[in-house]
């Protein structure tokens, strides 16, 4: 029997932890009754779940001796109201409006098929609940926690459903050995000026003036100093200051997201971020600096995992997988997935699996409101992070 098909028997238990996971969604890094949840449903399994930070979960099956995988799946949900219809729908003001409670819902039930095979395992299988991948903090925070030692892990996977795609239901796409989503940074922009009476301009500095061309400014990085086949996204979205029409106000801020492919760009493009914004302040007799908040470095795949991976999912019996490099058209996301503190310390694969496509209904994308999921698409989540970590233990013994 494949892993698959003993997932559809658990599939009503998936379901339903899914279920109550959407109806109760809670935002960033305090999730106290998901984790709660969580940690309950791991134990009921014969599982000894630890904590990292306030709500991150660790818990591992199998034997001590060997190497270990590490599988991941993410909890947070969203500051929206949700609109979808559904009859477990959430009425708190937020919404696992991308998917998340899929992810956990898929990782409890491939905790399930683990302890089912326990005794087959060539090693160690890590499981990672993490919060806050919505604010680019959770993963952070658990490496910085330990996350990847103790038992030291030596591979990764991480998997994401995606809604409103022209693909198969329940299909697991590989997003090519090139696939990458971008890096990405949060940034608040602060300047000050001095404030003064709206006619008479000149015994102030205006910071609006000043924000307005350090707006223009930063958009001739991409336009002019940046390697055409280098893409970055620099997106300002808030601009602030004064609060009445005949004041020129003391001080004014904007802020918005740097998305970068390269680590290195990444890098760059903050530097000349920097550079600008002191140079355009100056000039007009004001002050301004930059503020770094959340963010995350570039996912990418480690290829030779990828060709293993690939080859995992050929025995994975009533799964389709689709590769995007047999397209030719391998996945370059400017959206962004810190999974990517993962990847970038040991190798990793990230997979996604189809959860609804235009053609069925499903027409609203992640993070919409209206957003939903087929619940078909869970039991093959579940058994793809149960079967490629067994294959993987298997084949590094």
């Amino acid at each position: 029997m494949s892993m698959y098909q003993e997932a559809l028997k658990i599939k009503d238990t998936i379901v339903a932890n899914r279920k109550y996971l959407h109806q109760n969604p809670e935002l960033g890094l305090e999730l106290p009754k998901t984790a709660a949840f969580v940690e309950e449903k791991l134990r009921e399994m014969g599982y000894e779940p630890k904590r990292i930070g306030d709500c991150g979960i660790v818990a591992v099956a199998g034997k001590k001796e060997g190497k270990c995988f590490l599988i991941r799946g993410d909890m947070d949900a969203l500051p929206v109201e949700e609109m979808a219809d559904v009859d477990f729908k959430s009425t708190n003001g937020r919404m696992h409006a991308c998917g998340h409670d899929c992810h956990t819902a898929n990782m409890l039930g491939a905790a399930q098929l683990l302890k089912d095979h326990e005794d087959e395992l060539e090693g160690q299988v890590k499981l990672m609940f993490q919060p806050a991948e919505e604010t680019m903090d959770g993963a952070k925070m658990m490496v910085e926690g330990g996350v990847l030692e103790n038992p030291k892990v030596d591979a990764a996977l991480g998997i994401h459903v995606f809604t409103s795609l022209p693909m198969p239901l329940g299909a697991v796409i590989m997003m090519g050995s090139g696939g990458k989503m971008a890096a990405v940074d949060w940034f608040t922009i602060k300047i000050t000026g001095k404030g003064c009476h709206g006619a008479s301009p000149n015994t102030g500095v205006d910071p609006l003036n000043v924000m307005a061309h350090i707006h223009l400014a930063l958009q001739a990085i991409n336009a002019r100093e940046m390697d055409p086949s280098d893409n970055i996204v620099l997106t300002i979205g808030q601009m602030h200051g004064g609060s009445t029409s005949n004041v020129i106000p003391n001080d004014a801020f904007m802020s918005g997201t740097i998305r970068t492919l390269k680590n290195e760009t990444r890098a760059m493009v903050k530097s000349r971020m920097e550079a600008i914004v002191s140079s355009i302040a100056s000039a007009f007799n004001a002050e301004a600096h930059v503020e770094y908040g959340s963010g995350c470095p570039v996912l990418f795949h480690n290829k030779e995992l990828y060709a293993e991976v690939k080859d995992y999912m050929k025995s994975l019996e009533g799964v389709v997988t689709i590769d995007l490099d047999d397209m030719g058209q391998p996945m370059v996301n400017m959206g962004s997935e810190d999974f990517a503190y993962v990847a970038n310390e040991v190798p990793s694969v990230f997979l996604g699996v189809a959860a609804g496509s235009p053609q069925e209904g499903y027409c609203y994308p992640q993070h919409h409101p209206k957003a939903r999921f087929h619940e078909a698409a869970l039991p093959v989540g579940a058994a793809t992070y149960a079967h490629v970590a067994m294959e993987w233990l298997k084949h590094h013994k």
